[in-house]
């Protein structure tokens, strides 16, 4: 049964959300933890502290990247359109007629065509410029670069342990974004029962009043009260209509806001599930387990943000520092490079390999003291990080003891408020009681009647305040430093 209560109301706080207006939708109530779910999932606040979160991600996976091998492939194809080279590539023929010694000839002639031939280039294979690569009309290019970093100074380390805890940060920083979206949904939410219930207290003022009169008025026509009773009884009444218009222009400004947060549209029938009149008035059910511990202060979020800021700036120290040291990496470049030898497209023989290996080390000698000045940055840094960690805990001490105060307070506001409902309700019924056997004038009755209606508004007021005091102090470690 309990399941099905619970799924009843989900799917109708789904249906408000669409703005589907159903009867089915406008009686189902609405509870605080739906409109909790229905305000985290919607809100613009969570959403930014969302993108904020995965971008420190990226970043974290940016920072692990360095420390492994970078690959990268490519592939190219250049036409020549001109080139210095082009008279060499077009004179394919030799130099001069190639060397053709003659045994049979006297040695004098064969001597003779040995210096010839050396003297003119052709004593060895013939040589061709086409064979060079300057100036080729078509070149195809395939190609693997290879790099690993083998030492640092410590820096991408660094970078690593910086970027993990700003992503740990931004996750606390989402948390803190949805513990604000609640206390204000928690705010509203009680807002608006407020407002209901002071309607349903005006109006009932008013019924109060208005009976007060007809009596009257039956009695003055009787002849047995004064022209004079009759006036004070009309104008008590007419004086309450003000408050009951005005409680319920409060009412639909409390509605449109809680519609807000919850991302409903403006007419979306809304019903709450909520009760400030219960004698017993048990903490909000979403905050009750979080009521029964009693967090320290370093399981506050800002606390908890604060430390990682030091340690982000420690990082950064360390980042500086390894920028002095030096950096040893190794690189490999593998290539193709084809020249056709006949038409556009080379064929597998017309292919030829480049391969290099190397090893790198780069070593800072002089920056104009710009290192020097980037290290004492950082430093500066880390010692006002230290310093906001201790103002931060100091923060929360004063929160966490702020809102214990306040609910200690709201306790006893609604403690004390029960006793005086029903005084003033045994009062009005006296006062109502003299006035109708004639005892009384409208003077009393109207006084009675006034001290009950404030007496049920500040009972109404008190239920609002410790529910959500309660809630404040459930959220409390969770909830940016110095909210209120």
């Amino acid at each position: 049964m309990m399941t099905q209560r619970v799924g009843s109301r989900i799917a109708a706080a789904l249906l408000l959300a669409a703005g589907v207006t159903t009867t089915a939708a406008a009686q189902t109530p609405l509870t605080l933890a739906d409109a909790l779910r229905l305000a985290t999932e919607h809100s613009e606040a969570v959403a930014i502290a969302r993108t904020a979160e995965t971008r420190a991600d990226a970043d974290s996976r940016r920072a692990t990247s360095q420390k492994l091998p970078q690959v990268n492939a490519s592939a190219s194809y250049s036409r020549t359109l001109a080139s210095e080279f082009s008279r060499a590539l077009d004179d394919t023929g030799p130099v001069c007629a190639p060397f053709a010694p003659d045994p049979s000839k006297p040695l004098e002639d064969r001597v003779a065509e040995i210096e010839r031939a050396a003297g003119c280039g052709s004593l060895g294979p013939s040589f061709s410029f086409a064979d060079l690569p300057f100036g080729q009309r078509n070149i195809y290019q395939f190609g693997f670069t290879f790099a690993q970093a083998l030492y640092a100074g410590g820096r991408i380390t660094a970078q690593q342990r910086q970027a993990e805890t700003e992503r740990r940060t931004a996750a606390l920083a989402t948390s803190t974004a949805e513990a604000q979206v609640k206390l204000d949904v928690t705010r509203a939410f009680y807002d608006a029962a407020l407002a209901d219930r002071l309607v349903t207290i005006a109006e009932s003022t008013y019924d109060q009043a208005a009976a007060a009169y007809e009596q009257v008025r039956l009695a003055f026509d009787a002849g047995r009260q004064p022209e004079f009773e009759l006036l004070r009884a009309q104008v008590a009444r007419d004086n309450q209509r003000p408050t009951v218009i005005r409680r319920r222009a409060d009412r639909d400004i409390a509605y449109l806001h809680l519609r807000q947060l919850l991302e409903l549209p403006a007419n979306a029938p809304l019903t709450l599930d909520v009760d400030l009149e219960t004698p017993a008035l048990p903490p909000p059910a979403p905050y009750a387990d979080a009521l029964a511990r009693t967090p320290s202060i370093d399981d506050h979020l800002t606390v908890q943000q604060a430390t990682f800021g030091v340690a982000a700036r420690e990082a950064a120290v360390t980042i500086a520092h390894a920028e002095r040291l030096p950096s040893v990496s190794v690189t490999s470049t593998y290539g193709r490079v084809g020249y056709p030898s006949d038409g556009v497209f080379p064929g597998v023989g017309d292919f030829r390999t480049n391969w290099s290996l190397a090893a790198t080390a780069q070593l800072a000698v002089f920056t104009g003291g710009r290192l020097r000045a980037d290290e004492a940055s950082a430093r500066a840094d880390l010692v006002q990080a230290n310093a906001q960690l201790k103002q931060t805990r100091e923060l929360a001490e004063l929160d966490e003891a702020t809102a214990r105060q306040d609910l200690l307070a709201a306790e006893a506001v609604w403690e004390a408020s029960a006793g005086t409902v029903q005084q003033a309700e045994r009062a009005y019924q006296i006062a109502e009681l003299r006035n109708r056997e004639g005892l009384s004038t409208q003077l009393e009755l109207s006084d009675s009647r006034l001290s009950l209606e404030v007496a049920r508004a500040t009972r109404a007021q008190a239920a609002r305040d410790l529910q959500v005091a309660r809630a404040r102090l459930a959220l409390t470690p969770a909830l940016p430093a110095g909210t209120r």
